[in-house]
């Protein structure tokens, strides 16, 4: 399962709440992951304007964009809009003639429900998203809140 979409989509709402640049470390550790993997994806979204970087100390990553101008197939497409789908043909070019009519009712659903989804991306802002998020923390208790908003341990939310 590629999560790279999910992935940036939680580090770039968390940027938008963080006081100032995030490190490529400090994201790493919220993803549980490498600062290497952090640099290499976030290298798309830099190249489409929705983040910059700086180096050195106090350096890192900054959103360069307000959550309410990016939606989620912004995100899709700066990461290269990988496969949306696992599904697919056994044999791309069968001799078998029920093979190609079940390939093509199969690729002509994946068309459609590819479509479906991309609007759907195309209609969901980060800003919402973010919203969903202070929402669910409004109704967690005081004590829980304080430990999910800010800062963000390895390995949770």
């Amino acid at each position: 399962m590629d999560a790279r979409l999910s992935r940036m989509l939680h580090l770039l709402i968390h940027m938008a709440r963080a006081a100032g640049p995030l490190t490529s470390d400090a994201a790493a550790a919220m993803l549980n992951t490498n600062p290497v993997v952090v640099r290499r994806t976030m290298a798309g979204l830099r190249e489409a304007g929705y983040v910059s970087s700086v180096k050195g100390h106090g350096g890192g990553w900054s959103l360069t964009r307000g959550l309410e101008s990016i939606t989620m197939l912004d995100v899709h497409r700066a990461l290269g809009e990988n496969r949306i789908f696992a599904l697919g043909p056994a044999n791309l070019v069968p001799d078998c003639l029920v093979e190609q009519a079940v390939n093509g009712s199969l690729e002509d659903a994946l068309r459609q429900a590819e479509a479906v989804l991309l609007r759907r991306l195309s209609e969901v802002t980060l800003a919402e998203i973010a919203t969903d998020f202070e929402r669910r923390m409004a109704g967690l208790p005081s004590e829980r809140a304080a430990d999910r908003g800010g800062s963000h341990p390895q390995g949770s939310a």
